[in-house]
């Protein structure tokens, strides 16, 4: 189940609760995935520096309201106010590989990065799957410059890299502020149709659907139907269309869409693909914009999807699980074992995790494999963690494999008990938290390397 967020936050800050737009209250399944694409996140020259340097108050604010649940930040890119986000259930790590970013700046001339996209792709259960956020350019009449953008985007993400390009992709989710409008009606006839409900004779008029119809590129991307009010342009705080002296006319500005590889093979190949052959299949199951959110002109817009898979990687590349009890009492010992195909590395660790850890770094220490190694056989081996190394007040942890290689957690424990130290009395386990967190000069030397 994949949640995927599009929103134009119009520089403003995270909004006091997002339960609906994260659909946290839902009573069904909760969500494997949750993809978040927004455009305008507040890219002041000095907010930009310093996102570069720590994570922006949305990555934060979204790692804070997911990690208790469950849920650690995969991925981001940014590039000036594009920002994309990805957030998995602990348990499909190890089934997510060959991770990449990628931005393409479309702003004055290709220089400037306002207007473009930003993307990270993957491999999830073996399949490839990419996510494109893109903020496209503005006004009526500029249709032709959003289609020639977004084309070049598709050519522009990943070339020269060892992955494939977009289209080459399984699936390619596509979303964010495209900025396509609606055509020939007047503003009046606009806002009497959506006062109406009367949609379907706005859909005629949206320049993404003719668009659609025309361009060949387009043709093989999916949407869902547009049964909710377009999106932009509003009053702030409100669910007034524009009553300012521009009133711009409402537009479906804010879009999902996705492209299947095999459905465009097969729509290719009529009659020479049977179901037998069909590995990947993505349902739409909810698309609707969220109302109640006014810190922007535009709506936020999700889209919720199940992906079905059939697996074709079952195996995690690494196995890995606490040896006897742990406390900051002695020296504790980790067991793994790695499929013979491996690619490990000197500069692999395994790090011990908080269960609610937000990302990969956010670990409470580590161990190298090689350099910690005590013990070492054809079927598995032995490291070691200091005491000194250990939260003397204990909790729940997890212990994840991150291999260098392939930049990504390979290999993630159950989670499990650490004792509090005995030997220490009550009062000095007070001291905060946050102190045990340590990243030890060698780490830091070593990413540098």
């Amino acid at each position: 189940r994949l949640h995927l967020v599009t929103w134009n936050v119009g520089t403003a800050s995270p909004p006091p609760d997002v339960t609906s737009l994260l659909q946290l209250d839902s009573l069904g399944p909760s969500m494997d995935m949750y993809v978040i694409g927004l455009q305008e996140v507040n890219s002041r020259i000095t907010n930009f520096l310093s996102d570069l340097a720590f994570d922006d108050p949305w990555s934060i604010f979204f790692m804070t309201v997911l990690s208790p649940l469950g849920y650690i930040k995969l991925s981001s890119v940014r590039m000036q106010g594009l920002l994309l986000l990805i957030f998995v259930k602990h348990v499909h790590l190890p089934f997510i590989r060959d991770i990449h970013t990628h931005y393409t700046r479309t702003g004055l001339y290709g220089y400037w990065g306002n207007k473009g996209g930003v993307t990270i792709r993957m491999s999830l259960y073996g399949h490839t799957i990419c996510f494109m956020n893109c903020h496209l350019p503005a006004h009526m009449e500029n249709t032709e410059q959003r289609l020639d953008d977004f084309e070049k985007i598709l050519e522009m993400q990943f070339e020269g890299e060892n992955v494939p390009s977009t289209l080459d992709h399984d699936v390619l989710f596509w979303f964010g502020d495209l900025n396509f409008r609606i055509a020939d009606y007047g503003i009046h006839f606009v806002r009497e149709s959506i006062n109406n409900k009367r949609y379907s004779l706005l859909w005629e008029k949206d320049q993404l659907n003719m668009a659609k119809k025309k361009e060949a590129f387009l043709q093989e991307f999916i949407e869902g139907p547009l049964q909710f009010k377009p999106t932009y342009k509003f009053d702030l705080y409100s669910d007034v269309y524009d009553t300012s002296e521009k009133k711009r006319k409402p537009a479906w500005t804010d879009r999902i869409l996705w492209r299947v590889k095999h459905l465009c093979q097969h729509a290719a190949k009529e009659g020479q693909f049977s179901e037998e052959e069909q590995t990947i299949s993505v349902t739409l199951n909810n698309y609707i914009s969220h109302m109640s959110y006014g810190i922007s002109d535009h709506k936020p817009v999700t889209g919720t999807f199940g992906l079905e898979l059939k697996p074709l990687l079952s195996e995690p590349l690494v196995t890995l699980n606490p040896e006897g009890e742990w406390s900051a009492e002695h020296d504790v010992l980790i067991n793994y074992s790695a499929v013979p195909e491996f690619p490990s590395s000197a500069w692999d660790w395994i790090g011990l995790f908080k269960v609610t850890f937000r990302h990969a770094n956010d670990y409470v220490t580590y161990a190298w494999v090689e350099d910690d190694e005590i013990s070492s056989n054809k079927d598995s081996k032995q490291v070691y963690m200091s005491a000194a190394e250990i939260p003397d007040i204990g909790g729940e942890f997890v212990l994840c494999y991150y291999s260098n290689n392939l930049q990504s957690i390979v290999g993630i424990s159950q989670p499990f008990q650490i004792q509090p130290n005995r030997t220490l009395i009550g009062g000095d386990l007070r001291q905060e938290e946050n102190s045990w967190t340590r990243k030890p000069d060698s780490l830091e030397s070593r990413e540098e390397f």
